[in-house]
């Protein structure tokens, strides 16, 4: 016999911005059937009925960057020489449900350890394990001076979530690959940081008949392309070569936001790492170079994101969930909060980027909005976060998760007794203080 719930006398905040009002919901299986201001009479004979006066619904939160087979590592090294296959796909199971029970109904995990990602879509789209929506990309396409961690990227072959393609004929080849084992997106690595480069934001790594070359790859294959772009170079190329979505895209020229614009390409400028590393720096020992150089990033890119955003640039909230500065389960509400905070959205405009608009990171628009026809992903509230967006960032007021339509328990899982062996770096030693 099917699900049959109807939620009574909530103060709905729909995702598309819209003023809350007061109202019912009928959900019947995976969907919300009826959604009115007036009294529901329900379908069923076995609905469930729950009064929620005083209480807030609201779309569950879409997370559009998230890294869900990372396990929270504190270095590069540690996230490419500590990291096992088997193992990898086993945690990332656990750190989903953490994922979930926080309030995120589905996330974008844009790239991925070995072959994880997909592995867990599908295992949780099996209902094998619980956990949230998945869209995901595989390994990150770069090239030996792109992605983010210096000389650690290999010259060729594949090292934590890079495959690093040196030739036309290899980018051909890893993309129709990936797609072969089942990706929703590429992702390429277009910028990335070199020893002692001068320019501002990172390098671009890729040329733009590179680019097109992928992009045009995918899309014959019905696959997008997002891009990891910080600098203005990196940025205007990727729209250029046909790109779907940018992540980050810092260090954007007048030439890119109108190319931006015009094509009408989502952004997720994912500031929440740098946010985190700022206002926890000295309790997380990190290095002051990397505070300053995030701290700056956010102060001189806020106008033009601003400008794009007047524009009409659709804004999704990404909080690269998966490293030590970003643990999974406690800051995929924070990147909302930096939009109010730094970009001046108020939190309306904040809920729909982290709701309806981070629909277009999972490809689908039947989630991110409670609406009659869309799958029924919702958050309960204790208090407004249409006020008032860090109330979501508080577990103690999240009184209930849906997930399609189904009551998520909210009980935590046993907490990890140690890390693996091998897992985290190990030292020898610590350094021998002078006498």
């Amino acid at each position: 016999m099917g699900n049959s719930i109807l939620l009574k006398n909530a103060s709905i905040i729909d995702g598309s911005g819209s003023v809350p009002y007061s109202g019912h919901i009928q959900i019947i299986d995976d969907k919300i059937v009826s959604v009115s201001k007036e009294e529901i009479k329900p379908e069923k004979e076995n609905t469930e009925t729950i009064n929620l006066e005083g209480k807030f619904i609201m779309p569950g939160l879409i997370d559009a960057h998230c890294h869900i087979s990372f396990d929270e590592p504190k270095s590069n090294d540690e996230l490419f020489f500590h990291r096992r296959e088997g193992l990898a796909a086993i945690i990332a199971g656990t750190n989903a449900l953490k994922v979930l029970q926080s309030g995120v109904t589905s996330f974008f995990d844009a790239d991925s350890l070995y072959s994880v990602g997909v592995d867990l879509r599908d295992a949780i789209e099996s209902g094998i394990i619980q956990g949230p929506k998945m869209a995901v990309g595989g390994n990150a396409l770069i090239t030996s001076a792109g992605g983010t961690a210096g000389r650690l990227i290999p010259d060729e072959g594949k090292r934590g979530y890079g495959a690093v393609v040196t030739s036309k004929d290899e980018i051909v080849l890893e993309i129709r690959r990936q797609i072969k084992m089942g990706v929703d997106w590429i992702k390429i690595h277009v910028s990335g940081m070199v020893p002692r480069q001068t320019s501002e934001g990172e390098l671009q790594a890729w040329s733009l008949d590179e680019l097109k070359l992928a992009c045009d790859t995918a899309h014959e294959l019905g696959i997008p392309v997002v891009g990891h772009c910080r600098g203005a170079g990196s940025v205007k190329d990727s729209l250029l070569a046909g790109m779907d979505m940018i992540l980050h895209g810092t260090y954007m020229d007048e030439e890119g936001l109108e190319l931006m614009i015009d094509k009408n390409i989502p952004l997720v400028p994912t500031f929440t790492f740098q946010a985190n590393l700022i206002d926890y720096a000295e309790r997380m020992d990190a290095s002051k170079d990397y505070k300053d150089i995030f701290e700056k990033e956010i102060q001189d890119n806020v106008p033009m994101f601003r400008k794009a955003f007047e524009a009409g640039v659709p804004f999704l909230c990404g909080s690269e969930t998966g490293f030590s500065v970003t643990p999974y389960g406690d800051w995929h509400y924070k990147e909302l909060e930096v939009f109010v905070d730094k970009l001046g959205l108020t939190p309306l405009e904040a809920i729909t980027c982290g709701t309806k608009n981070a629909s277009q990171a999972m490809r689908r628009d039947d989630i991110g909005v409670i609406a009659e026809g869309k799958v029924a992903d919702l958050l309960v509230l204790s208090e407004d976060p249409s006020k008032d967006v860090s109330v979501l960032g508080n577990k103690e007021l999240i009184e209930k998760v849906f997930l399609s339509g189904k009551e998520v328990d909210l009980n935590p899982a046993p907490k990890r007794i140690k890390d693996p062996s091998g897992w985290r770096i190990s030292s020898y030693s610590n350094k021998i203080l002078e006498k």
